[in-house]
Formats: structure tokens, C-alpha cells, sequence
């Protein structure tokens, strides 16, 4: 008897042990994920500004082609303008604009990803933290000195 219970303390925590190790591996994995998020907008804001250097300025303009948001560069939160709606956002930054916007007060990147659903640690929540930033800095969200966001 004493040796099942044995083994099974064992095996606890030698899956503990390895539960560890996957948290650390998969909070790497999102941190990885969120600096290439990052390094796409940049990439997509420069290929924007100069078309990619794909086009002299010789060449006819190319025949109109239908795209969705974050195709070839395409910003997936365009700029602001008075008399644009939600709808040219993504479901999931129109989810983030109502959930701020049905807040009693301004709220933190922690309050979002709450009502999103996901867990408090920090590879959940700083992925908000960026879109939170990316709608504030493109008009759509007043970020307030202390990182708390509010509907324009």
C-alpha cells in the first residue's frame, strides 16, 4: 500500500515538474508571437508608406483587387477618421471597443482580457495590452497616463 502511495506522490510531481517546464516553454512561445505581431505592423506601416518598393513611379496603377483586413500589409486598425464605424475592425477589436466602451470607467489591458475570457498571466494578457495600444494609438481608444483606456 505504502508503495502505490509512493508512486503516486512520485508521479505528481514529476508531472508538476513537467507542467512547469511547458508554462515557461508556452509563455516563451506567446512572447515570440507578440514580438512578431509587432514586427508585422511595422512591416505592414512601412510596406503602406512605400508600397512595398514594389512600384516605380512610371508603372500604371495595378487593377483593383478585393482584400480583408491584415492581407498584403493591409492594417488590421486603420486610422481613425470621423464617420468610420466599428465594422472596417476585426470581430476581435470590435469585442475589445464594446468591452470598453459598456465599462463603468477606464479600464486596464487585465480588465479586458478578463471579460475576453482568458487567464490573468501575462503571455494572456499583454496580447491585449498591444491591441489595447494599437486602437488607442490609431485613434479609436483615450489611453489615460496610467494605462487605463476610454471610448473616444
Amino acid at each position: 500500500m505504502a508503495d502505490v502511495l509512493t508512486w503516486t506522490v512520485q508521479q505528481r510531481l514529476e508531472l508538476e515538474e513537467r507542467a512547469e517546464v511547458l508554462r515557461k516553454e508556452l509563455a516563451e512561445v506567446e512572447g515570440r508571437l507578440v514580438r512578431l505581431e509587432a514586427a508585422e505592423a511595422v512591416f505592414g506601416e512601412w510596406a503602406e508608406a512605400t508600397d512595398g518598393g514594389r512600384r516605380s513611379s512610371g508603372d500604371p496603377d495595378p487593377e483593383p483587387v478585393a482584400v480583408t483586413p491584415g492581407a498584403a500589409g493591409m492594417r488590421l486598425v486603420p486610422e481613425r477618421v470621423d464617420g468610420m464605424g466599428m465594422e472596417v475592425l476585426t470581430s476581435d477589436y470590435r469585442r475589445i471597443m464594446e468591452i470598453v466602451a459598456d465599462a463603468d470607467g477606464p479600464v486596464m489591458a487585465k480588465d479586458v482580457a478578463r471579460a475576453l475570457g482568458r487567464e490573468l498571466t501575462p503571455a494572456k494578457v499583454e496580447p491585449v495590452r498591444g491591441q489595447l495600444r494599437k486602437l488607442a494609438d490609431r485613434g479609436w481608444l483615450s489611453r489615460t497616463g496610467a494605462g487605463r483606456y476610454l471610448p473616444r
